[in-house]
């Protein structure tokens, strides 16, 4: 167990290093969410009070949601074929998706928290339970790396990935989002906390089956 957990450290030092080697993808993620936030500054101008906290939660949740995907689909698609072969020889396919996973979690919390900060700061905070709403952030973050990580390994295999992991990743991700929106806006209204748990509870379970399923499934997907 200690080495295997090695392994998954090395590899997500692995993906750590070729980001910052390649810049470009995290920087052009930062100006996508500050151009949306200030695009969403221009359509709807605050000082009119047109922004309602239900049209604040869902844009929000929708520019995280394309940031996921853009972020997201160069999981596998950037790694080569002699690359995959020589992960092949050094780890197994699960420590290979769960570095990914975590990679990717760490990499959406980061673009959450900062995309969070700059959305509230241009468009005002409504937020009545911070805690809460935060908590939604790390569940959804969670939730869009492990389902998105999987899908983009399926979609590589095939020639046209982006379409195809935009058409796989509809399903998957629609109830995440109702139940993350739900959330959202429970801690945007500030109702009592025991009022999210069922959408907690849910979001949970999903989160779980996807990991669970990554788990099952990936290994099938890599001998292909």
């Amino acid at each position: 167990m200690p080495e295997s957990v090695q392994q998954i450290g090395a590899l997500m030092q692995k993906e750590f290093r070729l980001e910052w080697r390649q810049r470009y993808a995290l920087n052009g993620m930062l100006l996508y969410i500050v151009g949306a936030v200030f695009v969403c500054y221009l359509s709807f101008n605050a000082r009119r009070n047109q922004l309602t906290p239900i049209v604040w939660n869902t844009l929000f949740w929708i520019i995280l949601l394309f940031t996921a995907i853009n972020a997201i689909a160069k999981s596998f698609v950037q790694e080569r074929a002699g690359r995959l072969l020589y992960y092949y020889t050094l780890a197994s396919p699960q420590q290979i998706i769960l570095s990914k996973i975590l990679y990717n979690t760490v990499l959406m919390l980061v673009l959450a928290g900062l995309g969070f900060s700059v959305y509230a700061f241009v468009l005002g905070n409504p937020v009545a339970d911070v805690p809460l709403y935060l908590l939604s952030l790390l569940l959804g973050a969670v939730g869009f790396a492990a389902s998105l990580t999987l899908i983009a390994g399926i979609a590589s295999k095939a020639e046209n990935s982006a379409t195809l992991m935009a058409v796989l990743s509809f399903p998957i991700i629609l109830p995440l989002l109702l139940m993350l929106l739900r959330v959202s806006k429970n801690a945007i209204d500030g109702l009592d906390r025991s009022v999210s748990m069922d959408e907690i509870g849910t979001v949970l379970a999903i989160d779980a089956i996807v990991l669970v399923l990554s788990w099952m499934l990936f290994p099938f997907l890599w001998r292909s």
